[in-house]
């Protein structure tokens, strides 16, 4: 066993830890007095052990409920965090013109929404469909974090003449960086159309995974992301996440 496993952690890696919400907002939340532990207001940079009690104040809980998860059509040509090589990023999509008609959410859309709003997980510039942009530390740690387990559904486009036992390795046996990969679920959708269903997300993987079995990408659509699907929402168009809605 782990001797370090009953040693004291900080407070915010441990609220982080619990899924409470990520290392940086449990800091804010402690500065502002709304973490108690075993019934005393904590204080930065804090020490706890696995056995010490963690409340949160309510203004915490209405802060989180308030914070909004955006689900977006990323188009060809944006970039999925910071602006680099002169293309956009997929934030300045989120616009009120470009917000979905039949987004049921009931959500009106606020500028001071797009405060804190960051991608949670990627989509290469060259590559369409779902990418979740979102204020909420949890629900990344949920799609992104080390401990994620969620998986991820893509249509491939492709070209070329697959090896023999290419759909094989496609499903296991493959490595990419010297790292054997996870396996997959890889299915011909057609002729020239692959879905892939993975459960990690190295860079450009797919693209990756089809040169080693003799294919070329010539398109790659992402259409769900755990129990969320892409669905009929439009390119360029993006919709809330709504309050029934979990990954």
């Amino acid at each position: 066993m782990d001797e370090n496993i009953t040693e004291p952690m900080r407070l915010s890696k441990r609220m982080a830890q619990l899924g409470l919400c990520s290392r940086r907002e449990a800091d804010s939340y402690i500065e502002k007095g709304w973490v108690k532990i075993n019934g005393q207001i904590a204080i930065l940079g804090q020490k706890v052990s696995l056995t010490d009690r963690i409340d949160l104040e309510k203004q915490v809980h209405e802060q989180q409920a308030a914070r909004v998860t955006i689900l977006l059509n990323k188009p060809v040509g944006y970039v999925s965090a910071q602006a680099e090589h002169d293309y956009k990023p997929a934030i300045s999509l989120i616009t009120e013109q470009n917000h979905w008609t039949e987004d049921n959410s009931r959500t009106h859309f606020s500028t001071k929404q797009l405060s804190g709003l960051a991608p949670a997980g990627r989509l290469d510039i060259d590559s369409t469909g779902l990418l979740v942009l979102t204020q909420d530390g949890r629900i990344a740690k949920h799609i992104i974090g080390e401990t994620s387990n969620i998986d991820k559904e893509y249509l491939v486009r492709v070209k070329g003449n697959i090896i023999d036992g290419g759909l094989a390795l496609l499903n296991h046996g493959l490595s990419l960086d010297g790292k054997a990969l996870q396996p997959a679920h890889v299915i011909w959708q057609n002729q020239d159309q692959l879905r892939f269903t993975l459960k990690e997300g190295k860079k450009r993987q797919i693209r990756r995974m089809c040169e080693l079995v003799g294919l070329q990408v010539v398109g790659l659509k992402r259409i769900r992301i755990g129990k969320i699907k892409l669905g009929a929402l439009p390119q360029g168009k993006w919709r809330y996440l709504a309050a029934n809605e979990t990954f």
